[in-house]
């Protein structure tokens, strides 16, 4: 039940996200559900070979390269799936912080909610 719920709340945070900047675009809740999903899906199975491949750039970076990284798995997402669409990698950038920190609020809520 906390899957389920955890990922119809990405799926409305990644309607946020399309709302707040004009450089993503999602289609309908069916196509966010979906874009979640997906997100979630790379950002499980490919953003780990990445972080361990440029493990030097992101030391040399202090960290931030791994902002490219998540912009890279948010870009990726929008190439595979209809519906969604990210215009270029500063829209990427930029929608991957905002998703993120929506990220952040789902979680700390699902931690005070549950834990108690």
């Amino acid at each position: 039940m906390k899957l389920i719920l955890k990922w119809l709340l990405s799926a409305a945070a990644l309607l946020c996200v399309a709302y707040l900047y004009s450089g993503v675009v999602v289609s309908s809740f069916g196509a966010a559900l979906i874009a979640a999903f997906v997100i979630g899906l790379f950002n499980m199975v490919l953003r780990p070979v990445l972080v361990v491949l440029t493990l030097p750039v992101t030391v040399v970076t202090l960290g931030l390269f791994l902002f490219v990284i998540n912009a890279l798995m948010f870009w990726a997402a929008a190439g595979v799936l209809d519906g969604f669409a990210v215009r270029g990698f500063g829209a990427a950038l930029w929608g991957s912080l905002i998703y993120s920190v929506l990220g952040l609020v789902i979680d700390s809520a699902f931690q005070r909610l549950f834990l108690k």
